[in-house]
């Protein structure tokens, strides 16, 4: 299947939907130091134009504007924007924030320095027309720095676990691609000279499998929405289903959870 034959604008549509459900900040602000050791892999400086792409609650776009940068978080999630507006405020942070979608950056061509996602542009159903804006809107010499998850852990096990729930749309490449190095070698080519693909883990840590499970159902937004659409008993089996994945992948043995989800931590620099 051809991506001239995929309702991307549909499927962004739904998606779009998803993430305003729930309160994602809940669990994406949990996330923060991913963004922080990604921001500090690229080697930011100050003063430098850094674009936080698909940046939900802007956690990367705020690292960036911690070391001085002049940082702009892009989403298509005006709900999501909103709350990193008030967070950038409450930390006296100097961010903008600007609705967008991942697949048109609103920026002009070779206009940042660094240009950055953390585990957001992943999602953009149509993974070329996503990878090719964000070479189009860094200059040359300038970085792209990616915190994707990967398909064989935890959140990969967890994405698979809703798949049975709710099936992907026919054609969509899955997110968890974007952690491997072979896709990126092919959404990229010689575009982008990869300096740096480092395999990290970040731990989630609940206070049981079922408080797993609970949190993901009342915050993250697309499985917030997926569980609204189950009968009650349904509901049962598919919160069972979640707590399973954070159980398969639980490395506490106190009966709280504390899972590594693994992830690729991408850095590269733009050609000329």
């Amino acid at each position: 299947m051809t991506s001239t034959t995929i309702d991307f604008e549909t499927i962004k549509k739904n998606q779009r939907a998803g993430w305003e459900t729930g309160d994602y900040p809940r669990v994406g602000n949990t996330l923060q130091i991913i963004a922080e050791l990604l921001v500090e892999a690229a080697d930011v400086r100050a003063g430098q134009k850094v674009l936080d792409v698909a940046c939900g609650q802007g956690n990367a776009a705020m690292a960036a504007a911690r070391r001085f940068a002049e940082a702009t978080g892009v989403d298509y999630a005006a709900n999501l924007l909103e709350q990193g507006r008030e967070r950038a405020a409450a930390e006296h942070l100097d961010v903008t924030f600007q609705e967008g979608d991942a697949e048109a950056l609103p920026a002009p061509d070779r206009a940042f320095d660094l240009v950055v996602s953390t585990v957001g542009v992943m999602f953009a159903p149509d993974h070329q027309r996503a990878a090719d804006e964000l070479v189009r809107v860094t200059r040359p010499g300038g970085r792209i720095a990616l915190a994707c998850w990967t398909p064989t852990g935890m959140i990969g096990g967890l994405f698979k676990t809703v798949g049975k729930w709710a099936p992907p749309p026919a054609g969509v490449r899955p997110p968890t691609l974007w952690g491997t190095p072979e896709h990126l070698a092919g959404l990229f080519g010689d575009r982008v000279e990869w300096t740096a693909l480092t395999g990290r883990a970040y731990t989630f840590r609940y206070h049981s499998p079922a408080h797993f499970s609970e949190w993901f159902r009342q915050h993250y937004g697309p499985i917030t929405r997926l569980a609204g659409t189950l009968s009650e008993a349904d509901r049962e089996r598919f919160a069972i289903d979640l707590a399973e994945v954070a159980v398969r992948f639980n490395r506490a043995g106190d009966g709280t959870v504390a899972a590594p989800a693994d992830y690729l931590e991408s850095v590269g620099v733009v050609r000329g």
